[in-house]
């Protein structure tokens, strides 16, 4: 008896962000934070997982486990460690690492931007600069210009409201801001940022003589659920908490049209500025005020967001009924520091994709591997690979030996499940 057999045109991956497992003090915005003491047990990005010199082990690793397709990130602060000069070392150490990858049958996605920014364009305003356009589009530039020819599949911006919220309005990630103000302007700049960057890649591509060029941004998507659904004033938070967070800057993003309240966007043409649905998802948010929540007795993960495995469908149709292309799952995984539910989490998300009829076509575990999750540092793991951080020892843990199963069976038996998924969550207060 099978539990769910997954649809044939799905292909099982990970994903991983530079910053996040590389290693090094590349003079990045993060470093700086750092160094600034904001981060929460105190580790540093500058060591993480060493990637950047282990790329090949790892590349091994991600084949050994039998990875269809990989989303990973290049570090812009590598590539341009100051403004205009550009590295032709690590551009290679990238092509490098991308031909190993395709050796290995592994199709890369890559990022080109997940939440760091070298630290001269964060002194110079960042994404807020009138400037931010033309230097975000002159280092895409650069990158698919090197690039281009062995990667087809692209994201130009990693979570732009998730950015946006956490570096200007609350102010807890780099470089503090706390304004509502500021977050429009990044929502706007993003936008030039995005559209612009859409345009040139497939530009570029299409001079080097390739038509199968795939760009979009990756989105993270909440559910926003009131706490009582008869009660005006929990749907009117939770209606206005989707529009702020995310409903504005997706549409911005994709169509280049106005949306409240980042407004109209002079010198952007209204069009289509996506080729695939890049959903970011992790869980939902119970509303009773203009804050988030989390439902009471709802099972928890280590960081106390809710596990709500629905929910990865319901933001896909949401997206879909309003943008009608094929679905990426570019990031879903949980905090679970002792990997204790992780594989019925992985089992859960995965049943509800395998019984839907959404074009899902890809589906990237986040993460490959425990590594440095920014104000947490060390003490949140997402990782399919668990991390010695003082040995840098790689140790392939229970629910990734059940992810790779997946990946072979392309579903989910009975006996796998016995064997793998038959654990408990940890639940919230009653």
């Amino acid at each position: 008896m099978a539990h769910f057999v997954l649809k044939k045109d799905l292909k099982l991956g990970v994903a991983t962000a530079a910053t996040q497992i590389e290693g090094g003090d590349t003079g990045s915005s993060w470093n700086d934070w750092y160094k600034k003491g904001r981060i929460k047990d105190g580790s540093n990005p500058a060591r993480a997982n060493d990637h950047y010199n282990r790329f090949r082990e790892d590349t091994d690793l991600l084949a050994f486990m039998g990875m269809e397709i990989y989303r990973f990130g290049v570090e812009w602060s590598r590539i341009e460690p100051e403004e205009g000069k550009f590295s032709q070392e690590a551009l290679s150490h990238y092509r490098e690492e991308i031909l190993l990858l395709r050796e290995r049958g592994i199709m890369p996605l890559l990022t080109l931007h997940h939440f760091t920014n070298p630290l001269w364009f964060e002194q110079i305003g960042g994404f807020e600069s009138a400037r931010a356009e033309e230097i975000f589009l002159r280092y895409v530039e650069k990158v698919v210009g090197f690039v281009g020819d062995i990667v087809s599949e692209y994201i130009t911006i990693n979570e732009p409201n998730v950015y946006a919220t956490n570096s200007y309005f609350f102010g807890v990630w780099p470089p503090g801001k706390s304004s509502f103000k500021s977050v429009i302007r990044i929502y706007r700049n993003f936008t030039r940022c995005h559209v612009g960057a859409y345009k040139l890649i497939h530009s570029l591509r299409s001079k080097m003589g390739f038509s199968d060029t795939q760009v979009s941004f990756a989105n993270h998507i909440r559910v926003f659920e009131p706490k009582c659904r008869f009660n005006p004033y929990h749907i009117i938070c939770a209606v206005l908490l989707r529009q702020l967070f995310q409903t504005a800057i997706t549409k911005s993003l994709s169509w280049g049209k106005k949306a409240f309240p980042i407004g109209k966007i002079k010198d952007i043409t209204p069009g289509k500025y996506y080729d695939f649905i890049s959903i970011n998802y992790y869980s939902r948010s119970t509303v009773a005020s203009f804050a988030d929540g989390v439902k009471r007795g709802a099972p928890l993960n280590d960081l106390g967001w809710e596990i709500y495995p629905a929910g990865i469908v319901e933001s896909a149709k949401m997206l879909y009924d309003l943008y009608k292309a094929p679905i990426y799952i570019t990031e879903n995984g949980t905090c679970d520091n002792e990997d204790k539910f992780r594989c019925r989490y992985i089992f859960e998300h995965l049943k509800a994709i395998a019984e839907n009829h959404l074009p899902i076509t890809r589906y990237y575990h986040w993460c490959f591997i425990d590594n440095f999750e920014w104000i947490e540092g060390e003490s949140a793991r997402f990782g399919l690979v668990h991390v010695d951080y003082e040995t840098q020892k790689r140790t392939i843990k229970r629910s990734g030996n059940f992810y790779t199963q997946i990946i072979r069976e392309h579903g989910v038996s009975e006996y796998l499940f016995n064997e793998y998924a038959n654990q408990e969550y940890k639940f919230g207060n009653d």
